[in-house]
């Protein structure tokens, strides 16, 4: 068992499957630069050491053109995990991952697979409209992707275990405020999810979400960043009497919709909590499935809190207004009392 971040995690997942699988490869801009940071956010840092540039691959600066070449070497038998430097640069790789590797599959009738991981920082830390946005209700409207969201270090090298060895597509997102505030790439704001991790073999099943905290009055349900600040409010409402079950859904497609259910069936309360617009978001899709499979159960209106329908700002006082907060989250919750 060992004590490390999210970016040691994933380091380490990546690792153990390069060892595990010769298929298994890394590809992405600045990824193994002799010296560099090992991508974006060290994830990668020191593989290129062990594996050479064969295994990791530095790309020109073209995401569609190292998607396109990922997803091609999935389809003829490699692994590929792809790292794009920021996940608003997903954008550029739309047609790769949307019209064919989630594709493939079905219009090839089950004979061609692609086993495809894609990595992208989402967030906003202070980086603007074009280098912050939270990107993952993008791809959960996309038949034949597989997305995940680990919030924890032990979950993140799971999951990333897990995603290699599926046979599907898999977007696996990261906030940059949990990979760890130390090093070059130290983030001002971040959360240090610190956890412990075990040394042997094991992963995360993909489509299995996790309580973090239980409760008996109200559901809270948080991605990523947003689960820490739903457990920020749970501890505040805690001292006002309101005993908040905080659930991580983990994995956003196939998502573990059961677990949802029967808090709220328990709860009778319902609080869903995401960085990202309002306006037909990833939250307004888990309040109506709230409404349509557990309505008869709720006391009060299932309730959003999001960021607000505009890019996200640069200015750090704008930011902090955009990104929901912990009291925002006690605002909503003491709203359906």
């Amino acid at each position: 068992m060992a004590v490390m971040g999210i970016a040691e995690a994933l380091r380490e997942g990546i690792r153990e499957e390069m060892r595990r699988d010769p298929t298994v490869f890394c590809i992405g801009e600045d990824i193994g630069v002799p010296g560099g940071w090992g991508g974006a956010f060290t994830v990668t840092l020191g593989l290129s050491e062990e594996f050479g540039p064969e295994r990791i691959i530095d790309t020109p600066i073209s995401e569609s053109g190292f998607a396109g070449i990922a997803v091609g070497a999935a389809m003829t038998g490699m692994r590929p995990i792809a790292d794009v430097q920021y996940g608003d640069f997903l954008f550029c790789m739309m047609d790769q991952l949307v019209n064919q590797a989630a594709k493939m599959t079905y219009m090839a009738g089950g004979a061609v697979k692609v086993p495809l991981v894609m990595r992208a920082p989402v967030g906003s830390t202070r980086r603007g409209a074009q280098h912050a946005q939270t990107l993952e209700v993008f791809f959960t409207h996309v038949p034949g992707l597989k997305v995940v969201a680990p919030s924890t270090a032990y979950d993140a090298k799971g999951l990333l275990k897990a995603a290699v060895r599926d046979d599907n597509p898999v977007l696996m997102f990261e906030h940059k405020l949990l990979y760890g505030s130390k090093g070059n790439r130290a983030e001002k704001g971040a959360v240090s999810p610190i956890g412990e991790v075990p040394d042997e073999d094991y992963i995360v099943p993909i489509g299995k979400g996790a309580i973090r905290r239980p409760g008996k009055d109200v559901t809270i349900v948080g991605k990523l960043l947003t689960v820490y600040r739903a457990l920020g409010a749970a501890d505040r409402l805690a001292e006002q009497g309101i005993d908040a079950e905080v659930i991580d859904p983990r994995t956003l497609v196939p998502l573990d919709k059961e677990l949802i259910l029967e808090s709220v069936r328990k709860t009778h309360r319902f609080v869903v909590v995401e960085e990202d617009n309002r306006t037909h978001g990833w939250g307004a899709e888990i309040a109506a499935m709230v409404a349509e499979e557990a309505f008869w159960y709720l006391d009060a209106p299932p309730v959003r809190v999001s960021a607000p329908d505009i890019p996200p700002p640069f200015a750090p006082g704008l930011e902090e207004l955009y990104v929901p907060s912990i009291d925002r989250v006690v605002a909503a919750v003491k709203g359906l009392f």
